[in-house]
């Protein structure tokens, strides 16, 4: 699936099961994070309602927020391409 970045624009491919968090992480963007379980909304952000699952049973969203198709990369795996606002989003420095 891919998933675009905004406001900066970036675009970069989710495998099949992959979070988006991590898939971010893969393509050198580092997103918000601390829990990585869905839990502490560290990574909450709002979507283009691309479609997505959780890995986990009920993440930290409400109702409301699971409606307006807010999301957590953490835990979430695209379904269908899919756009985030992030505004906080950095690309990664290269190692070395």
């Amino acid at each position: 699936m891919r998933v675009t970045i905004l406001p900066q624009g970036w675009q970069f491919e989710a495998a099949e099961g992959e979070t988006l968090l991590r898939a971010a992480e893969r393509a050198g963007i580092r997103l918000p994070s601390s829990c990585r379980n869905g839990t502490c909304r560290t990574c909450y952000c709002a979507s283009d309602g691309g479609k997505v699952r959780y890995l986990v049973e009920w993440p930290g969203l409400s109702l409301d927020e699971k409606l307006a198709h807010d999301v957590l990369p953490c835990v979430a795996v695209a379904q269908e391409d899919i756009v985030l606002t992030i505004p906080a989003a950095r690309r990664m420095e290269p190692p070395g």
